[in-house]
């Protein structure tokens, strides 16, 4: 299933997503993990929703 994660409509805690951590953005290395917060408050974002994983890492959702 592939998600767009540019528009927080799509996600909500408790799916697993790609994301891209702020310290892998420049190579672009994705990091699976489970949703536990939506740190973007607006319903749309050019680059990802800002999510925070379960085991408290941050980054933006990545569309596969």
């Amino acid at each position: 299933m592939t998600i767009d994660g540019r528009y927080r409509k799509n996600i909500s805690p408790g799916i697993e997503v790609d994301i891209v951590l702020k310290k892998d953005q420049r190579t672009g290395k994705k990091t699976r993990g489970i949703v536990k917060d939506l740190l973007t408050n607006s319903q749309y974002h050019p680059h990802g929703i800002k999510v925070r994983l379960e085991d408290g890492q941050i980054g933006r959702v990545v569309t596969e």
